[in-house]
């Protein structure tokens, strides 16, 4: 078994690709989700069908209750949390920043940067050595959009993926002597649906000729990647920004 892992987010997209992989490769495994109840159960059926370990557990990763009650509840049925991906996220609508209210603009922050902030900070109180835990890795998604900005689109988003990535460098550095890696995945163009959540339903199509590789990539190579982050093969990495964008 290698372990526990918490993947926010993980009733689809990048999210149910890790948790099937994570799987895979020996962790039990929460899978949480905040609406889509069918999607996660899905995931953990399929988990389980494989002989893997799974649960799932509803909870708003903004909401500073309902993620200590995640956590509570995968301490009771799972053991202590070895691994934790921070993959929940929204991108808000798209538009420009004109366009966009304060209550949007606050719920794309609240959910891509005080989620994960939350959620590192219930991992940490368990895996540092410090604290009594035994270590542990936490690999936080982030985006490409932190490095372009978002113009036209959603820079909301973009701005709260570039906290991730200095939120990613400073917990990196704080919990180091205690035995947890924090790194994160920078995703670029990747064929999941959260583009036509945003309402650019076609996006993909007409910004395939901007990926020097030409074509989109795929949830599980992010998986892959966010594996390889959470493994052993890592060791030596703390505070990277991993991008994965086919040269974007």
């Amino acid at each position: 078994m290698s372990g526990v892992a918490i993947i926010t987010g993980s009733g689809r997209g990048i999210g149910a690709a890790t948790a099937r992989l994570a799987a895979r490769r020996g962790y039990a495994v929460c899978v949480n989700y905040l609406k889509n109840e069918a999607r996660a159960d899905a995931v953990v059926a399929e988990i389980r069908a494989g002989g893997g370990r799974a649960i799932m557990v509803q909870a708003d990763t903004a909401v500073e209750d309902e993620v200590i009650k995640l956590f509570e509840r995968v301490d009771l049925e799972l053991g202590p949390v070895t691994a934790l991906v921070n993959n929940a996220g929204i991108t808000g609508r798209a538009g420009r920043l004109d366009s966009f209210d304060a209550r949007a603009m606050r719920r794309v922050l609240d959910v891509n940067v005080t989620g994960a902030m939350l959620c590192a900070q219930q991992a940490v109180k368990r895996m540092s050595t410090k604290n009594g835990g035994a270590g542990g890795a936490i690999v936080n998604v982030s985006s490409l959009a932190a490095n372009l900005g978002g113009a036209n689109q959603w820079i909301p988003y973009a701005a709260a993926k570039g906290a991730v990535n200095s939120f990613t460098i400073g917990l990196a550095k704080e919990v180091a002597a205690e035995g947890i890696r924090v790194n994160a995945v920078s995703p670029g163009l990747i064929n999941t649906e959260i583009h036509a959540e945003a309402g650019l339903g076609d996006r993909l199509k007409t910004v395939i000729p901007m990926v020097p590789m030409g074509r989109l990539g795929t949830a599980e190579e992010c998986a892959e990647a966010i594996l390889w982050l959470l493994s052993g093969e890592a060791a030596y990495m703390i505070g990277g920004i991993l991008t994965l964008s086919g040269g974007r």
